[in-house]
């Protein structure tokens, strides 16, 4: 008779898993902050860097001025009449060669590539990204692309946090950290908004909130902030009036439903923005020459500055279009019919820029485009005899948090950042109200926001939630399986297959020495029907699996499982307490399909 060997009887036993390369290296807690904060330091640094190439280059282009100093929440002079047209176009050339050349992860709004190295690449970013991104998009926002500033920083950052994640050896989970912390740290710096900075990073970037992901995030957030007030000084973004609070009697029902009408508003005109967007790059994607189709782009960009410049007196809608958002905060913008035109202007014009393949962000975008529907609607909304007054600054301020939070998911985000923008505090109830319905009728209309649209497209799911991991919190006596069979390692395995007890079931099978245990597996008895009369002359302790680890029965499951990957280990042992790897002190075992069946359960605990 051939003889059989235990690899032949595969069929019927759980296979062992394949030892993976060993993990890398854990640093410690204050050592990881430590990076965190020079890491806050660079990227404030760049981001100081980042705004004076914006600066030279817009100065440069548009005015023919070779200097650093640029107010972008002042209009820009008009100076070159139609030959303004051009600019766009030479910024298109540019921006084409360095991200056709160097880095094509610099293309777009950059805060999907940041999410795809989270989720998809273990955090890992090129270092030439941070670079080729700066330049890039300094070109972009220099010469009138309708795109914003914290994407590209967000980008810049983040790829400093990998580039220091890659240098020192530390596990992906604190590498990820680092670039979670970057994409804060950049946003921190480049609006002055600290709060706002770390909530982003929560909402959008950490794949989970703990004491040792949130700690270094803030250390670096805070430094970057304190880093860009350095420079550009503690003052908000804008400058805004004192806003008129929502009165406390009767009409404060009625604001409030105007502020919900304005989000759902918001929340339309977000779900226009996402699907035009990517209408928009597929239009344009059936131009094959790079080149080309960045500069057709581009050229209609600036025949639209061009337009408007001759026929209302400003470009409005180039570059990050600041100057327009504070002019409507100061109220010196009011009639509807030009704030709902600019509005429209400036969805097309960002559309057509990151469509055709510019570099840059979407958020200030988001707040021109928030500004300017909040204002036209509060302009309509105050030719109706209404019995309290409109104040068409306070809708702005709230369209701005609807826009961002409904185009992007970040509520938290939007509210808090919109607040740090401006420090007043009145505006932040109708802003909840409006980024809530803006939320919840983006939602309906488009599950995914504009972030994860684009990695969705790729096929690269992430998530729009972060969910407390229940299951692990579960104690090990919770999830383990009681039904396991001890064993001796010299006894038969066509023995235990045979016998009654054992047919036509999943056995966890302890093979003892003595009273010690010295192996462990699982036996899917159902697979070995029709070799009863086989006799292979293998002992349980031949088919035994060594790598095993012990639990006890109060451990969490989230140890257990951390121990079981580290040892790289095939099941559990749940001992009594002060238990050891003897037959009387096991009360269980767990294996990774217990692990499954409690994730499995615990599902139900989430809304859908």
């Amino acid at each position: 008779m051939t003889a059989v060997t235990p690899a032949d009887l595969s069929p019927g036993i759980e296979p062992a898993p394949s030892p993976d390369a060993s993990p890398a290296r854990r640093i410690s807690l204050p050592l990881l902050c430590t990076l965190a904060c020079g890491l806050g330091i660079v990227t404030g640094l760049g981001a100081v860097l980042f705004r004076d190439l914006i600066g030279f280059l817009h100065n440069l282009l548009f005015l023919g001025l070779p200097q650093v100093g640029y107010d972008a929440n002042l209009f820009t002079p008009l100076h070159w009449g139609a030959g303004i047209i051009l600019v766009p176009v030479i910024g298109a050339v540019i921006v084409t060669f360095l991200v056709s050349n160097f880095a094509p992860e610099a293309r777009g709004h950059g805060v999907p590539e940041v999410m795809d190295s989270i989720y998809y690449n273990d955090g890992r970013i090129r270092p030439v990204v941070a670079v080729v991104k700066s330049l890039a998009s300094a070109v972009a926002i220099g010469s009138g692309a309708a795109v914003g500033r914290e994407g590209p920083i967000i980008q810049i950052g983040s790829a400093i946090g990998s580039t220091i994640g890659q240098i020192i050896a530390m596990t992906p989970g604190q590498r990820i950290t680092l670039v979670a912390a970057g994409a804060g740290a950049g946003i921190a710096s480049t609006f002055n908004t600290p709060i706002g900075g770390v909530l982003f990073a929560i909402e959008l970037m950490m794949p989970e909130v703990s004491v040792t992901t949130f700690l270094p995030t803030a250390i670096a957030t805070g430094t970057a902030t304190f880093v860009g007030r350095l420079f550009f000084g503690s003052q908000p973004a804008f400058h805004v009036p004192a806003v008129t609070p929502l009165p406390v009697d009767a009409t404060t029902a009625l604001a409030l439903v105007l502020y919900a009408i304005l989000g759902v508003l918001c929340g339309v005109a977000a779900t226009g923005f996402i699907r035009g967007l990517h209408l928009l790059e597929d239009a344009f994607d059936h131009i094959e020459n790079r080149y080309l189709r960045h500069i057709a782009g581009m050229l209609m960009v600036g025949v639209l500055i061009y337009l408007l410049a001759r026929f209302y007196g400003h470009y409005f809608v180039e570059g990050v279009g600041y100057s327009t958002i504070q002019s409507i905060l100061l109220g010196q913008m009011t009639p509807a019919p030009l704030l709902l035109m600019l509005f429209v202007a400036k969805m097309f014009a960002t559309s057509v820029s990151l469509g055709s393949g510019s570099s840059g962000g979407i958020f200030s975008p988001s707040l021109f485009m928030g500004a300017t529907l909040g204002a036209g609607f509060a302009a309509l909304v105050a030719l109706l005899p209404l019995p309290m007054p409109i104040d068409i600054p306070s809708f702005a301020l709230v369209g701005m948090g609807a826009m961002v939070g409904g185009g992007t998911g970040a509520v938290m985000t939007a509210v808090a950042m919109i607040f740090e923008m401006t420090r007043d505090y009145d505006i932040v109830a109708p802003m909840i109200v409006a980024v809530a319905f803006a939320v919840g009728v983006r939602r309906l209309l488009s599950r995914e926001n504009i972030y994860t649209i684009k990695l969705v497209r790729r096929g690269h799911v992430v998530p729009k939630a972060l969910h407390a991991n229940m299951f692990l919190v579960r104690l090990a006596a919770q999830v383990m399986d009681k039904d396991f069979v001890l064993a001796p390692s010299e006894g038969s395995f066509d023995a235990f297959l045979r016998d009654e007890e054992h047919q036509g079931r999943m056995r966890h099978l302890l093979v003892t020495s003595g009273d010690r245990i010295v192996g462990v597996q699982r036996v899917n008895t159902s697979l070995r029907r029709g070799l009863e009369d086989l006799d292979t002359g293998v002992k349980l302790g031949e088919i035994a699996n060594r790598r095993f680890v012990l639990a006890g029965e109060g451990d969490i499951v989230f140890d257990v499982i951390r121990r079981m990957w580290q040892a790289d280990a095939f099941m559990a042992l749940v001992v009594r307490k002060n238990g050891t790897a003897r037959a009387g002190d096991v009360l269980g075992v767990i294996t990774k399909e217990h692990v499954a069946d409690s994730v499995a359960a615990s599902i139900a605990l989430y809304p859908d």
